[in-house]
C-alpha cells in the first residue's frame, strides 16, 4: 500500500515522473467518482501501525509527564504550597522526548498519526514548561499581568514549533504555530486593553480571519492540491473556522441561556454562509469545525417546538440530513457557487470538476 508521501518521495528520487503519478492519481479518482481536488484528501492513517504506535506513545508521554511532576515536588522544584500543574521538568520531559520520537516515527518512518500526535506533544509541552516557570517566578501574578505572561510564553512555543517545522515538515505544524500564535495575541489583548475584561471575542474573531486568509495563501499556492501545502491549508482551516464561529456566535449571544428565535435563526443563516464559503473554496473543514455551535443554536430553536428530548431529535436529524445531502451533491453545489464568482477569484480557487465529466471517465 502506498501513500501520496512515497509517490512524492518517488518523484524527488527520479524513480516516477510527475505527469505519471498526476496520472495515476487521476486515474484512480475517476475510478472512485471523484476528482482529485474535491475529495480534500490529507494523510492521517498509513496502517494500523500509526494506530499502535500513536497509543504507546500517548503512554509512554502520559507517564513522562507524571514523573516530572512527582520529580518537581520531591527535590523541591515547587513547593508543596506551589500552583497546582506548575511541573516544568513535566513539560520538558514531554517536549523532549515528543521531538526524539519524532526523529525516528516522523523523519525515518514517516508515520502520519504519531507525527501529529508527536507534534501536538511537544509544542504542549513547551507550552507547560514556559508557563510553570512562569508561575514559579511569579506566583501572585494575575490579571493584565497574568495575561502578559501566558502571551509571552505561548510567543515562545511559536518559535519553538517554527524550530520543529524546519526540522520535521509536519502539515500540521503551521496550524500549532498560528494557534500559538492567535493565542499570544488574545493573551496580549486581554493584559493590555482591560475594557475587553475576561470575553476577547473581538481579538479571537481577528485572529480567526487572519488565520483563514493566512489558510488561503497556502491554498492559492497549490490549487490541484498534489503537493503537502494543501495539507497545510487543511488544518489553517480546521483552526480557523472554531476561532470565527466561537467569536462570532458569543458576540451574537448564541449560548445565552434564553436564546431568541431571531438569534437562533442569525446563528443558522451565518453557519449557511460558512456552507457558502467552504463551498466556493472547497473545505469541508469549515463546515466541521464550526458544527457544534449550529448544532447548540439550533435546539435552543427547536425547543419552542416540543420537549428537550424532541428538540434534540429534530436537531440531529435536520443537520444530519442536511450534511448528507450536501455531501452527495457537493460538487454540482460547488460549480452553481463558483460559477457566481468573478472570473478573477475562481481563477484562484480549486478547479471544478463537474459530475458529467467525472462519470465521462468512468464509463
Amino acid at each position: 500500500m502506498y501513500s501520496n508521501a512515497d509517490l512524492d518521495a518517488a518523484v524527488e528520487a527520479g524513480a516516477l515522473s510527475s505527469e505519471s503519478v498526476l496520472a495515476f492519481r487521476r486515474f484512480v479518482a475517476a475510478r472512485q467518482g471523484s476528482s482529485l481536488v474535491d475529495e480534500e484528501q490529507f494523510r492521517l492513517l498509513t496502517g494500523f501501525n500509526d494506530i499502535f504506535v500513536a497509543i504507546a506513545g500517548i503512554i509512554l508521554l502520559v507517564a513522562l509527564g507524571m514523573l516530572g511532576q512527582i520529580i518537581c515536588r520531591q527535590l523541591g522544584l515547587v513547593p508543596p504550597e506551589g500552583p497546582e500543574g506548575a511541573a516544568p521538568l513535566g513539560g520538558l520531559l514531554v517536549a523532549g522526548a515528543a521531538w526524539a520520537l519524532g526523529e525516528y516515527f516522523t523523519r525515518a518512518r514517516r508515520m502520519a498519526l504519531p507525527s501529529i500526535l508527536f507534534l501536538l506533544a511537544y509544542a504542549g509541552g513547551v507550552m507547560w514548561m514556559l508557563v510553570s516557570l512562569a508561575m514559579l517566578a511569579f506566583p501572585e501574578a494575575g490579571g493584565a499581568t497574568g495575561a502578559a505572561l501566558v502571551s509571552g510564553c505561548a510567543l515562545l512555543t511559536a518559535l519553538a514549533t517554527l524550530a520543529h517545522w524546519r526540522r520535521f515538515g509536519v502539515p500540521i505544524t503551521i496550524a500549532a504555530l498560528a494557534a500559538a500564535l492567535a493565542g499570544a495575541v488574545i493573551a496580549a489583548a486581554i493584559a493590555w486593553l482591560p475594557l475587553l475584561g475576561e470575553e476577547p471575542y473581538w481579538p479571537m474573531l481577528a485572529c480567526g480571519i487572519a488565520v483563514f486568509v493566512f489558510a488561503m495563501r497556502w491554498d492559492m499556492s497549490d490549487r490541484e492540491r498534489r503537493t503537502r501545502r494543501a495539507d497545510v491549508a487543511f488544518w489553517l482551516h480546521l483552526l480557523a473556522a472554531p476561532l470565527i464561529a466561537h467569536a462570532l456566535f458569543h458576540l451574537l449571544g448564541a449560548f445565552d441561556e434564553h436564546l431568541s428565535t431571531a438569534g437562533g435563526l442569525v446563528v443558522v443563516l451565518l453557519y449557511m454562509a460558512f456552507g457558502l464559503v467552504a463551498l466556493a473554496i472547497d473545505r469541508r473543514a469549515l463546515l466541521v469545525s464550526s458544527l457544534a455551535y449550529v448544532l447548540w443554536a439550533l435546539q435552543m430553536l427547536l425547543q419552542h417546538v416540543g420537549g428537550l428530548q424532541v428538540g434534540m431529535a429534530l436537531t440531529a436529524l435536520v443537520i444530519g440530513s442536511a450534511l448528507l445531502l450536501l455531501s452527495a451533491f457537493w460538487h454540482a453545489a460547488r460549480a452553481m457557487v463558483v460559477a457566481r464568482l468573478s472570473q478573477a477569484l475562481a481563477a484562484r480557487l480549486p478547479p471544478v470538476h463537474e459530475p458529467a465529466a467525472r462519470a465521462g471517465l468512468m464509463a
